[in-house]
């Protein structure tokens, strides 16, 4: 199942988005954070909607273990954090934003550890969160914060495919139709990720149907 977008009053499957660790290698990265990284891709794109609560609450779970006090490394606060915001968009509802505040708390905890980690992950990933989420007094949601995190996304990584995916998509949701399609041209030329096969051709069919959408 490929993630769509919803309008801003609907809390999205982030980040879908995808999501979002832009970094080709395994290198910095431990097993565990690896299985969850292709855990989630397999979940997000290839496994049926009616199976995907279970797989999920599996992830959740490992989740809760990776990111505890005594032996949280960045990367896997990043993961976990796109993890709890994708399945705060399969949920949907009021009730999603349980998942959608502790994955904010996430990526805010990546960016005090290293904002520079996964090639700004966190950045893309937390303003993304901004522009999805409804804003007060229902949630943080906020297109101000959500450009100035794109934005850094872009700047850490500026020729990845998540990060110019998302800011692209921000860019359309805010009317700026031609720029967005200048980003979403990058997003399409990004280079191919090792070992992120499944991700890959997920954003890559996400970017067409976009394009098409912006186009039409």
């Amino acid at each position: 199942m490929f993630q769509t977008r919803v309008s801003k009053s609907v809390l999205v499957s982030l980040i879908m988005a995808g999501f979002l660790s832009a970094a080709p290698v395994f290198a910095e990265m431990t097993d565990e954070v690896i299985s969850v990284q292709k855990q989630w891709a397999e979940i997000n794109y290839r496994v049926e909607h009616d199976d995907q609560e279970a797989r999920y609450q599996t992830l959740l779970s490992e989740c809760e273990q990776l990111t505890a006090p005594d032996q949280a490394s960045v990367e896997s606060v990043i993961w976990c954090g796109i993890v709890r915001s994708t399945y705060a968009g399969y949920t949907g509802g009021l009730g999603a934003l349980k998942y959608a505040k502790m994955a904010k708390a996430d990526f805010e905890r990546a960016l005090k550890l290293d904002g520079e980690a996964l090639n700004g992950s966190a950045y893309t990933s937390l303003g993304t969160l901004y522009s999805k989420v409804p804003g007060w007094p229902i949630a943080f949601g906020s297109d101000k914060k959500a450009e100035k995190m794109l934005l850094k996304g872009v700047e850490l990584n500026p020729t990845g495919i998540d990060s110019n995916y998302f800011y692209a998509e921000f860019l359309f949701e805010q009317g700026e139709k031609e720029t967005a399609l200048q980003y979403l041209d990058k997003a399409k030329l990004a280079d191919p990720r090792p070992g992120r096969e499944i991700a890959d051709q997920g954003r890559q069919a996400e970017i067409e149907v976009l394009q098409k959408e912006i186009t039409s």
